[in-house]
């Protein structure tokens, strides 16, 4: 597996928190490859290397996957220095956190229940073609369904307890892979920010069977849709198709892949970002950091 990347930014050291302070960006071309770590599964456990492939100033070669920031970019250490790739403009300069026990993906767990016309339908049983109902309430097609098997240690799952967003958000039980966004008060906020402990918690690995599937619903635009009740994020391209098992199927029936718009609403990577107001309401304990001297 590869993964195409536009930008780069230099890791300037970490606050007193252990976050990592960037620098830049700078609109660089990158690839990460999986394979160096001797095993082409698509998916390197953090400390294992990677093949990492720049269009230009620095030096292509194996690089040390040494964490993943909140947004699911990796942070990659050559020996002396770390960067992060990434397919955000935005994410710097500033501070970013990043985890250091799992790989990048988004996507929903199987089972998740998605609004159709006809009522909901897990994901996992959804047809190309077949109609999703939208927050807004319009019907829109299904355009792809792309699936991902995945070790229990590369899926970082949450599980957003129902109720936990709001009354009824999510009527039940909804887990979704901590990249993936949820749409709240107009933004777009990743599920592994939202965090809390309590009612949104990060599922241990000890709690998965070992290989698991997820699901990623695309429609023509990128859109709002009910995923157990709750305003839920389609398919947007921060990442190519490419780390999906059914990659080919997109190829055989469209031929290229296409760039999918992002909807103009933002979106949140980070927890400090989330309004004071909403932090309140989900629970989320968020300290103002200060950078170290």
């Amino acid at each position: 597996m590869s993964q195409s990347f536009t930008h780069i930014y230099s890791v300037g050291g970490t606050d007193g928190n252990g976050d990592y302070l960037l620098q830049g960006p700078n609109a660089i071309s990158s690839v990460v490859s999986d394979g160096a770590d001797g095993n082409n599964d698509s998916s390197t456990a953090v400390g294992d290397d990677v093949t990492w492939t720049v269009a230009s100033v620095l030096t292509s070669g194996a690089y040390e996957l040494v964490g993943l920031t909140a947004d699911g970019d990796p942070v990659l250490f050559d020996g002396s220095a770390a960067y992060v790739a990434s397919n955000n403009p935005s994410l710097g300069p500033g501070v970013v956190t990043a985890s250091s026990d799992t790989t990048y993906t988004y996507c929903f767990a199987a089972g998740t229940r998605i609004a159709t016309p006809e009522g909901e339908v897990a994901v996992e049983t959804l047809a190309i073609g077949a109609p999703v109902l939208t927050a807004a309430g319009a019907a829109v097609p299904i355009r792809w369904i792309g699936r991902q098997s995945l070790r229990a240690t590369a899926a970082r799952l949450v599980c957003i307890r129902a109720g936990a967003l709001g009354p009824g958000l999510p009527h039940s039980d909804l887990t979704v892979t901590a990249d993936h966004g949820m749409v709240l008060n107009g933004r777009v906020i990743n599920a592994g920010v939202l965090v809390n402990g309590d009612t949104i918690q990060r599922l241990p690995v000890a709690d998965l069977s070992a290989r698991l599937t997820v699901y990623h619903v695309e429609t023509e635009a990128h859109d709002v849709i009910l995923a157990n009740g709750a305003p839920s994020e389609t398919f947007i391209d921060y990442r190519d198709r490419r780390g999906f098992d059914n990659f080919d199927e997109y190829l055989d029936l469209y031929g290229v892949e296409r760039i999918v718009p992002e909807m103009p609403h933002p979106r949140i990577s980070s927890a400090r970002m989330i309004p004071a107001e909403l932090q309140r309401q989900l629970g989320l304990r968020v300290m103002d950091h200060r950078l170290s001297a």
